[in-house]
């Protein structure tokens, strides 16, 4: 496998490429290295570089010289299959290191260009680029530490290159759970800390039992966006809901905006009975607590509810075990009294709501382990007619951003908001 890399500042690969795994790979001769500079291709006092065109400051890589770089490495060593490293390329993750690994083995020639400055001429890119890579949301000053990034991930993955097969397979994010903790041996016991006396114990299934079971839940604690991008199996989705809080929900009907400051209830529908139940059901919801002081409400309420509990089973199954979360309840008070009592632990108020209010800490939906970090269960609150009142508000520990798209519109139904919010903070959104 022949590797070239281009690059502005060659010397940067000297100590790198000669380090470690990949120098080992060099001296098996499973793969070798051309490193080339943008300059080599350029004549005497010819800059590599030339200013952007528009306003502003900022020198790329001419096309011209991209164009020498390309023919005479490939000229040298065959036709390559070529990566750019721009911040404008797909995001290097997991998934795309194992199709690259795939790729290095297939290709005789793989050329990695590293740009500099503003990056590369836009019509050399187009013209050249087989593929685009980023290795995240940031810029650097360059492509070089991408590129080494690259072949850091990549090569692990060349047979050979790594001793022992199975140390790569089982690394953090090649399954549904990063890897688990380690620990050395000796000491057993380090600053009043020892090791979990199941590693010592010699036996390996309970140790795998055991490391697993750590693995999962640093994942979901610590990694849950890659968790939900890529847990499949059904045995991994079991045991990850078991580091998982317990989540609620509650929908009040009470204490609710009526019109412009109005603060008073509303109406209880079927829909929001049924409708709301089965998406709490879906997302391993714990109780659905549907919020009224109305008598009569409550009436009606606890009639469909007595339905789907007894007759209901025969006429629709699933419908019977959606509705048989939903509990209801006088006051949102009530709701954390009765949370309270069941968990020995107060809940975690999350709230909705397009602004700041009181000490209630602004969340996006990808920040499950800040809220999970206070092990504590976690309630959503969600208001009927025109939202929550906000002395309700006030009450959050959490406000998650609103639910919104890229039109003006936004009057989403609560039950509709409810079905995305669960699905965007608990669902599996696979990669």
């Amino acid at each position: 496998m022949k590797i070239s890399v281009v690059t502005v500042f060659p010397k940067l690969y000297q100590d790198f490429l000669k380090t470690s795994l990949i120098g080992r790979a060099q001296e098996q001769e499973l793969v070798t290295f051309d490193v080339a500079g943008f300059s080599d291709y350029c004549q005497p006092k010819e800059r590599l570089d030339g200013q952007t065109a528009g306003h502003g400051s900022g020198m790329a890589i001419r096309p011209e010289v991209m164009e020498r770089v390309v023919d005479g490495l490939e000229a040298k060593h065959g036709k390559a299959y070529r990566i750019f490293l721009t911040p404008q390329g797909q995001k290097l993750n997991q998934k795309k290191v194992m199709e690259l690994a795939q790729v290095f083995q297939e290709k005789q020639h793989v050329m990695l260009v590293a740009g500099r400055y503003e990056g590369i001429d836009a019509r050399a890119q187009e013209a050249y680029a087989d593929l685009e890579i980023s290795i995240g949301d940031y810029i650097l000053m360059g492509g070089d530490l991408p590129a080494m990034v690259l072949l850091e991930a990549v090569l692990r993955y060349v047979p050979g290159v790594v001793g022992k097969a199975e140390s790569v397979q089982e690394d953090s994010f090649s399954g549904s759970f990063v890897d688990f903790p380690t620990f050395t041996v000796p000491p057993r016991e380090w600053n009043g800390k020892a090791i979990p006396e199941i590693l010592l114990s010699g036996n390996h299934g309970q140790v795998d039992l055991f490391r697993k079971r750590c693995a999962a839940e640093q994942t979901v604690k610590k990694h849950f966006g890659w968790l939900r991008a890529h847990c499949t199996k059904q045995e991994d989705k079991k045991l990850a809901t078991e580091f998982i809080p317990n989540h609620y929900i509650a929908l009040l009907h009470d204490k609710v905006i009526i019109q412009q400051d109005q603060v008073g209830t509303s109406s209880v529908t079927s829909l929001d009975i049924h409708d709301i139940a089965r998406s709490g059901r879906t997302y391993g919801i714990k109780e659905y607590f549907l919020v009224t002081p109305l008598q009569d409400q409550k009436k009606i309420v606890a009639t469909v509810l007595d339905f789907w509990a007894n007759a209901g089973i025969d006429y629709n199954k699933q419908r019977h075990e959606a509705v048989k979360i939903v509990t209801l309840k006088d006051s949102l008070q009530d709701v954390l009294e009765s949370i309270e009592q069941k968990e020995g632990k107060k809940p975690l108020i999350v709230g909705t709501s397009a602004r700041s209010v009181g000490h209630a800490e602004l969340i996006k939906f990808n920040e499950q382990s800040k809220v999970w970090a206070h092990e504590r269960p976690v309630l959503f609150i969600f208001g009927t007619a025109k939202g929550l009142a906000p002395q309700v508000i006030e009450r959050s520990d959490y406000l998650l951003l609103p639910v919104q798209g890229f039109s003006d519109f936004n009057h989403l139904s609560v039950r509709s908001a409810i079905a995305i919010i669960l699905d965007r903070w608990l669902g599996i959104n696979l990669d």
